[in-house]
């Protein structure tokens, strides 16, 4: 499909990219804004979500041949000049590239813990609402080899322009479901034969005492908090070894201590 040209920031075609920052707050509608080249090279290849639309920058365009290659031939490419983009977008957008893709109806999860392997490696949420750190975890899960992300409602929707943004894509690749709370997740990965590991810098043993193997769950909540008190009760309870003057990190930096130490070696 042809570039098709955008003069006018008020064209009804490109109404789902408009005030990008502000719709960010209030949502889209079940639509979702990727950003940047190399997310738009995940969200081609991977091929999990419906992409409605891309809008590029005029002076980006030769630069994305490769990548819009891989685009759907059917989706719409739409083509404005700096001043329009940015008037469309509400603000300076110097990157320029962006896609409207649509969020499916959301999985099950005890159907896509089901279809994990024997020895799974599962990331698991609790009230982590930054959406940095949840971008931060997604690109960790991704690089490390974790099967699948878990979430509870009160984290950030990984699928927020921020969040995919930060995770490099990676938000877009790595399967994830939703519960309603941490019960909800403890109980659906008992069911699904999992171990269940529980981050804390406090009355923990070393991580490194865990075995990685088997159906593993580890962990993670929001900074200051963290998990609460009565689900580690419920759970092993595992710590990062640090100086003792000093008892904690980011989170996201804390899940690539952990998914590193239970990476799957040597799994296809």
């Amino acid at each position: 499909m042809a570039p098709i040209s955008i003069t006018d920031p008020d064209d009804p075609r490109i109404a789902a990219y408009r005030d990008v920052r502000e719709r960010d707050l209030v949502g889209r509608e079940g639509r979702f804004v990727a950003e940047g080249k190399v997310v738009l090279n995940v969200l081609f290849a991977a091929r999990r979500f419906e992409v409605e639309s891309v809008l590029i920058l005029d002076r980006r365009l030769p630069g994305m041949a490769g990548t819009l290659a891989a685009k759907p031939a059917d989706v719409p490419l739409y083509v404005a000049d700096q001043a329009t983009m940015d008037a469309i977008a509400g603000f300076h957008i110097h990157r320029g590239i962006l896609a409207i893709g649509r969020k499916p109806a959301r999985q099950a999860p005890d159907a896509m813990l089901a279809a994990l392997p024997r020895d799974a490696l599962v990331v698991a949420l609790v009230g982590i609402a930054n959406h940095d750190n949840v971008g931060a975890i997604f690109r960790n899960a991704a690089a490390l080899g974790a099967d699948a992300v878990l979430l509870d409602a009160a984290s950030c929707d990984p699928l927020y322009r921020k969040a995919i943004r930060v995770s490099v894509g990676a938000a877009l690749k790595v399967p994830y479901a939703v519960l309603p709370d941490a019960g909800a997740m403890f109980d659906q990965l008992v069911a699904a034969g999992f171990a269940q590991l529980a981050m804390t810098p406090r009355n923990a043993e070393d991580l490194a005492n865990v075995v990685p193997g088997g159906r593993q769950a580890i962990y993670l909540g929001a900074e200051g908090p963290g998990l609460p008190d009565d689900l580690m009760a419920r759970m092993r309870r595992v710590r990062i070894d640090m100086e003792a003057d000093f008892d904690s990190l980011n989170v996201a930096a804390a899940s690539a201590i952990a998914l590193h130490r239970l990476r799957r070696l040597g799994r296809n």
